[in-house]
Parts: C-alpha cells; structure tokens; sequence
C-alpha cells in the first residue's frame, strides 16, 4: 500500500532581479517564516548563541555577501521585506550553519551521501541524500523551482533559505553534508548561499569549483557535485576547497573530512563516531551489494535497523530539543533526465510513500513520479 508523504509547500519564483524573487519568495512563506525564524532563535540560544550574538553574525555575514556576491544579499532582503521581517532574521537563516559552528556540543546525527558514476558509462551519474535535522523544523521546509538566474533549478531547502540540495536546468546537482573544522566562524559566505550560487549559476561540476574558489569561505561543507559526465566533491573549509573523486564509481559522504589536510583540523567530537560509523556501513554496502544501474538501486544503500549506525535517523524517546535529529528526507539526483525527487521521510519510507519529482528542465512538480 502507498501511503501518501507528507504534504510541505511548494514556491515557485520566477525573476531576473534578485530582489523581487526574494520578494516573491518572501510573500509565499509569509505565513511560517515568524515561526521558523523564531524556532531558530530558540536552537541558537540552546546551543549557546545568544540572539545578540545572532543578530552581530547577521550582520557580519551580510557585509561579507555584500562584497562577493550582491546579488544575494538583495534577494535575502527580498525575502524579508516580503515576509515583514527584519533583513537580519532571514540573513540569520541563510547563516544557520555559521551561527551555529560557534556551538561545541554533539551532534547526533547528520545527512549521508552517496553518488555514483558508472565506469563503463551506459548511464549518466545519479546519488541520494537523506537529510537530517532537528526534528522540530520538519514543518519549515519546502521544495522549490527558482528561474530567474542564469541556470533555473529545483530542489529542497529551509523556509527563507536561498538553496540547499537540488538540480538545474542544466543537469549539474548538488548534495549538501555539514562539516566541522576547528577554524569555523562566521565570517564568510554562507555555505547555503554558495549551494544556491552554484545551482543558479554553473553548469558543470568544473564550472561550480571555479565559483566555489572565488567566494571567501569560513564554515565547513561538504557540496558533492553531478553532472551528466563527471562527479566530485568539493569539501569547503576556512583553508580552502578540497576536492575529491570517486573511488570504484562511488563518492561516498557523511559528516568528517575526507581529505587529510582538512582532517588534521577536525573539530573533533562534533559528529564522531557517529559520522565514521555511518560511512563504514555504506562502504561495507558497497563492497557487498550488486551494481547499482539506476538511482532507485541506492535507496537500500542508506536503509537502517535498530542498532545499525543512523543513516535513517530517529530521535531519541527522551531526547530534548537541540537533540532530537531525524530524517526530514531523502533525495535523489539524476542529472540525465534534469530531475530531482524528494521523500518527506527516511529511505524506508520509499516502501510505502511516494517521491515528489522535479523536473528542472520543465520546473513540473508531480507526485508519484
């Protein structure tokens, strides 16, 4: 029996001036935005960072968007001024990840990636994500079609947030994993506003490194990228961007450095050994289960029973606000048919939900595809 997923909102802007898609973005989450912003407020205050605290770090990340890409910081006043909220509010979600490397307690549990590239190239590539976050914010996200920028793309993100995981119109995707690094502040552009520069803006997986490299970085992430020829992982850090390639077709992420230079400056005890655990169960998958030929075939790659490492991952019964991580999704990527499909839920779910497709091309949102 399919069971229908949960029903999220979908926005739709369509603009060339990044004000007035912020505007339109604004004016459609109007009536959830207050409340999102102020369950933010509320897990930085948890975690330590008071909202004086948040409000500097607003602003210091908007000087910083300002500098390197205007376009943005427009568009997030945008979507303020369509929301009636201050700039800084939505400037503060757009830099949740930068308030919150300030925090030092566990995380625990976060998003794994798998991406894969076929050796003998009968397919494109195609990867999944789940995508793990406190379980409170499960209301206050929604998927969404974007034209307007050179690229128009879909996907998944955070009420106000300019992007998060998607696709566009020309076949490059990008799956998004949070990394910790000693050096962390926030003090750059934000990570979920370079997932958004990329996806609206390149083309390629060479085309989104470049970019990737021009922006002043001071938060970790891991952005996996995909394209109808080539798949590669940019790991961002304060010292730079890192890049990484499959290994026997697979590009495998969850939430520690990978590359050696950025692992000697692990912010340790952040997401481990949950994170190491995780990414041994895929690998041991990888090594184990048949070739996967579609991107249907990686679903069971991230399943997870009890006692198994989080890759579907529940709260705690008695876990407390701040702590209660669970799977809010999970997504496929198939650069070949410019297409994303999304699941309220974790891999399991897939059983009996239905996935809600993307197309990038065309900017359709259907169900059950």
């Amino acid at each position: 029996m399919t069971e229908t997923s949960t029903v999220h909102s979908h926005v739709s802007v369509d603009d060339t001036r990044p004000r007035e898609r912020g505007i339109a973005r604004g004016t459609q989450l109007r009536t959830d935005l207050p409340a999102s912003v102020e369950l933010y407020l509320r897990l930085f205050d948890t975690v330590g960072v008071s909202e004086p605290r948040t409000r500097d770090s607003a602003h210091r990340l908007a000087d910083v968007l300002a500098a390197w890409g205007p376009r943005y910081l427009e568009e997030i006043e945008g979507i303020a001024a369509g929301a009636g909220l201050e700039p800084w509010h939505v400037m503060a979600l757009n830099g949740r990840t930068e308030i919150l490397s300030q925090a030092t307690a566990a995380r625990p549990g976060e998003c794994s990636t798998i991406a894969y590239a076929p050796a003998d190239r009968p397919s494109a590539p195609f990867g999944i994500q789940t995508w793990d976050w406190h379980e409170e914010l499960d209301p206050f996200w929604h998927t969404h079609q974007v034209r307007g920028p050179r690229h128009s793309y879909v996907g998944l993100t955070e009420h106000g947030i300019l992007g998060k995981i998607g696709m566009n119109s020309a076949g490059l995707g990008v799956f998004f994993n949070i990394l910790g690094h000693r050096d962390d502040a926030p003090a750059g552009v934000p990570v979920h506003v370079l997932s958004a520069a990329v996806l609206g803006e390149a083309g390629t997986v060479d085309e989104a490194l470049e970019l990737l490299r021009s922006a002043p970085i001071a938060t970790s992430g891991a952005l996996t990228l995909i394209d109808p020829d080539t798949v590669a992982c940019a790991e961002v850090s304060p010292v730079g961007v890192a890049t990484l390639r499959p290994s026997d077709g697979f590009l495998t992420h969850t939430n520690h450095f990978l590359d050696p230079a950025n692992a000697a400056r692990e912010k340790t005890g952040l997401y481990e050994p949950d994170s190491q655990d995780r990414y041994g169960l895929i690998a041991s998958r990888q090594q184990r289960y048949a070739e996967p030929t579609v991107a249907d075939h990686l679903v069971e790659y991230l399943y997870s029973d009890p006692g198994q490492p989080q890759l579907c991952c529940l709260p705690a019964p008695d876990a407390v606000f701040g702590q209660r991580w669970a799977t809010l999704a999970t997504v496929l990527l198939e650069p070949e048919h410019r297409r994303a499909r999304i699941l309220a839920g974790t891999p399991i779910d897939a059983r009996r939900r239905s996935w809600t497709t993307l197309d990038a091309t065309e900017a359709a949102c259907t169900v059950g595809g």
